[in-house]
């Protein structure tokens, strides 16, 4: 079955060069010249992905990314222009799964979406929970089959990315993984993400534990190594 993909961005350009690069590779694609219709189609019509300019008329694509991670986690990739450097680490604090700096290779972008999709199918798809689908360390609890991460019993809502870190994590409490690690745990081998998109990410886990839990501290940076997971 194609998979949807709703690509929004006031670039006619990029919104006819990408959505045919898109249906060439078997995609179905929505396109949406500015946030606010992007944000109306998608609320509508949920895609398996969105694709989401920064800097667009009406409302900008932090304003879209945060109405919809209000009840969705569905992937995100944010398009950002190369002197939107602040606003790429924002949006990636908000939420979103990844970015692409603009110009860029249309075949990157291709396998940065497949790379979140399988990862997406993966949580989707997962057999009824058992015994190996959980992981638990004190307080927290994450559940592979219904993607769910649970900190002294309260639900924390994490975007795909942010899950995997997380569980990569908390799965050898005590040991240290540096950034390149995460990147290829997160985003597979052969995907470039630079360092400061995991900072970003790690942040953002940290506010949300921190929000159903002030004292949270687990995750522990190791400055110029890493990351690691307290042992309890």
């Amino acid at each position: 079955m194609s998979q949807n993909i709703a690509l929004v961005d006031d670039d006619r350009n990029i919104i006819t060069s990408v959505s045919m690069s898109l249906e060439a590779e078997g995609f179905n694609v929505k396109t949406y010249n500015d946030g606010e219709e992007g944000l109306k189609g998608i609320t509508d019509s949920p895609p398996d992905l969105v694709v989401l300019d920064i800097k667009m008329p009406r409302m900008d694509g932090m304003e879209v990314l945060s109405k919809l991670r209000e009840t969705s986690n569905m992937p995100v990739i944010f398009l950002t222009s190369k002197d939107d450097e602040v606003d790429e680490v924002i949006g990636l604090r908000m939420g979103a799964d990844d970015y692409i700096t603009k110009p860029f290779s249309q075949r990157l972008l291709i396998e940065r979406i497949r790379a979140l999709l399988r990862r997406q199918q993966l949580q989707n798809n997962a057999p009824e929970t058992n015994e190996t689908d959980i992981v638990q360390r004190g307080d927290l609890v994450l559940d592979d089959s219904r993607h769910l991460c649970a900190w002294k019993g309260d639900a924390v809502n994490l975007t795909v990315t942010e899950y995997l870190l997380v569980k990569s994590l908390a799965q050898r409490p005590g040991h240290v993984k540096n950034r390149d690690q995460l990147i290829d745990l997160a985003y597979g081998e052969n995907i470039y993400v630079d360092d400061r998109t995991i900072d970003s990410h790690i942040k953002r886990v940290r506010k949300k534990f921190k929000a159903v839990d002030t004292a949270f501290n687990q995750i522990e940076t190791l400055y110029g190594i890493g990351y690691r997971y307290k042992e309890q």
